[in-house]
């Protein structure tokens, strides 16, 4: 491995990633007693907890306000029933939240509180109680400082800079990372390090670069597909979040956004032809009012809310940006068809909200000033005024409910590799608005402790040379990259198959064409080095497009695996042409591997139900004490 630099970094714990969910793992193992640990990260201000939010981002957890009756098996029911969500991650997700939460607020997230100590709680997507809580628009970019600064105090290293590129694991056991420096400049020759460790905390967020239309933020790529190139598994990939948010920032407008009623417009590419479209897809005004009022409670997309719900405001959406080829926008500068509120005819429900929020008044911009000032001082400090300009949006990615796939304590199928956040596939087809938040928080946790309690399964040993020829390779292939003259630059490509992804497997998913581009991303991989071209920003950009083709290509497998089986339409996504569902698939986890000769191979099974009760005070209590089996 002369080609090019090599250096290594030795630990006992490799955390990749530094968002909420990696800063709280890392955090989690000092406070444990595993003192050994280096956070990895491609930068350490880029990641979607630190740069994503909504009107009022939700935290989810167990109701700590109020008269309503809950408990964490309550919460644990609502996970479980949102369905293909195993039952001991929803009971561990449960019984975590409130132990998570309050180390927030102790680390100084500003959840609200009355007078009395009660967290005042909401309703959010998909729940039945009133668990939501929120700091405000950039709860998570709070959550993620706040972790930061803990672990900043402790000491803990960070390695920001360095792109993970490949996992390195011999007999499906971990021994360390290979990692591309992304400071060095494209210009600059580049340099490998390999960080090794027997264990590794994949934080890498969700696999945002698979697709165009997107509120992923720029900078934040994922890491999925290097991970199920390692071996691990994958789990109900195919189950999606999609939502409206703006283009540039990208940026959810959900709640308040949507509740204040906007006018909702088009435009050609070029901004002529201005059209209110709405009135082209619903009978009247007030019914078109009543699904957008709507849209702020029902934010992410959903199969069974179309065709008279709030989903056929994406449907719209969707007509006119992707089929259509025009632009949306959200304008809060004047009443939808210039009417007053004294003019509506709204439901029940909006017109009560409304006016309990003392914002039956003016525009849709002042009455967002009015109930959430903070959703339009987020535009401002971007450089977007929303009382002087529209705002462009379209139905994006958001969040990916499955992942890679792990289990009680949040290992995968690969030996001493564990994933949390986003990356962890724990929620199934459905999810409470927030769960995403504490089930990273939660995760962390978990794997954290089980590593402390098994540090004697994790100890360092040499290098395996199957893991130094797996090294050797990568570098080989960064050479002949380097000296190559491919048809197009890593960046065309990245956009070209992000594009496809978006047109033919977003929401909604085109059977032919799933299996066509699932078939295509297969083959480019087998010619991946005479096909690309260094482009500006030099060999990362070769590797960011590898770990795109790697994620689609799993992703669009298991599409197509899905298709096969004929699950039907479900959660965020359409197929078409609709076919009838098989009922035996419909409620059935599918989980997918590659396996030794690259070949996309999947299972399919039942949930775990939700576990019994564990017993009476002394019983558990004694178990605790004699082999600490809850870690």
């Amino acid at each position: 491995m002369n080609e090019f630099t090599i250096e290594t970094i030795h630990a006992r714990v490799i955390v990749v990633g530094s968002g909420a969910a990696g800063f709280a793992a890392a955090n989690a193992l000092y406070d444990r007693g595993v003192r050994d640990v280096v956070i990895v990260t491609e930068h350490i201000n880029c990641g979607t907890s630190r740069n994503t939010g909504s009107d009022k981002q939700t935290y989810y957890k167990l109701s700590l306000c109020g008269d309503d009756a809950d408990s964490v098996r309550k919460m644990a029911e609502t996970l479980y029933d949102g369905g293909c969500m195993d039952g001991d991650l929803a009971l561990a997700e449960a019984a975590g939240s409130a132990e998570c939460f309050f180390d927030l607020v102790r680390l100084g997230v500003p959840f609200p509180r009355n007078r009395y100590g009660e967290y005042a709680g909401y309703k959010t997507d998909h729940d039945p109680a009133q668990r939501a809580s929120s700091a405000g628009p950039l709860t998570s970019k709070m959550m993620t400082e706040a972790l930061q600064r803990e672990t900043e105090q402790k000491n803990i290293p960070v390695y920001s800079g360095w792109l993970v590129v490949r996992i390195l694991q011999c007999n499906n056991r971990v021994q360390g990372i290979l990692c591309l420096g992304t400071e060095e400049g494209p210009e600059k020759d580049p340099v490998f390090r390999i960080f090794r460790a027997p264990a590794i905390i994949w934080a890498t967020g969700g696999p945002a670069g698979i697709y165009y239309d997107s509120v992923y933020p720029h900078g934040h790529h994922g890491a999925s597909g290097i991970a199920f190139l390692a071996g691990a598994k994958g789990r109900s990939l195919t189950e999606w979040q999609y939502g409206l948010a703006s283009v540039r920032p990208r940026w959810n407008v959900s709640g308040t956004y949507m509740q204040v009623l906007p006018r909702m417009i088009s435009t050609e590419e070029d901004g002529s032809d201005e059209r209110e479209f709405l009135l082209s897809y619903f009978s009247s005004e007030e019914e078109a009012l009543n699904r957008l009022f709507l849209k702020g409670y029902q934010w992410p997309f959903d199969v069974r809310k179309c065709n008279g719900g709030s989903s056929d405001i994406d449907l719209a959406v969707y007509q006119e940006t992707v089929r259509k080829k025009r632009r949306v926008f959200l304008d809060f500068r004047s009443n939808p068809w210039n009417r007053t509120c004294e003019s509506w005819h709204l439901s029940q429900e909006a017109e009560r909200y409304l006016k309990a929020a003392d914002a039956w008044f003016g525009t849709p911009v002042e009455r967002l000033k009015h109930m959430n000032e903070p959703a339009v001082d987020f535009y401002r400090s971007r450089g977007i005024d929303l009382e002087k300009e529209p705002l462009e949006i379209a139905l994006c990615a958001q969040h990916n409910n499955g992942g890679i796939a792990v289990d009680l304590w949040w290992r995968t199928s690969v030996e001493g590799l564990f994933a949390v956040g986003e990356a962890a596939g724990t929620h199934g087809i459905y999810r409470p608005g927030g769960a995403a938040l504490n089930s990273g928080q939660v995760g962390a946790r978990r794997a954290a402790a089980y590593i402390a309690a098994h540090q004697n399964e994790y100890t360092r040993m040499p290098l395996a040379e199957q893991c130094t020829q797996q090294a050797e390779e990568v570098v080989k292939m960064t050479a002949e990259i380097r000296n190559s003259s491919g048809e197009n630059t890593a960046e065309y490509w990245i956009a070209f198959f992000q594009k496809k992804m978006s047109a033919s497997a977003g929401p909604f998913r085109f059977c032919d064409e799933i299996f066509s581009l699932r078939d295509e991303t297969e083959a480019f991989l087998c010619d991946f080095k005479t096909k690309v071209r260094v482009g500006t920003t030099g060999i990362k950009g070769v590797f960011l497009l590898e770990e795109v083709l790697l994620s689609q290509k799993m992703y669009l497998s298991a599409m197509a695996d899905y298709i096969e089986k004929g699950a039907g339409n479900r959660g965020s996504a359409i197929y078409l042409p609709e076919q009838e569902a098989n009922p035996e698939m419909k409620e059935r986890i599918q989980e997918v591997r590659m396996d030794g000769s690259g070949q996309v191979v999947s299972a399919w099974r039942q949930p775990h139900p939700l576990p019994e009760s564990s017993g009476a005070f002394e019983e558990v209590w004694r178990r605790y004490r004699k082999d600490q089996n809850i870690y």
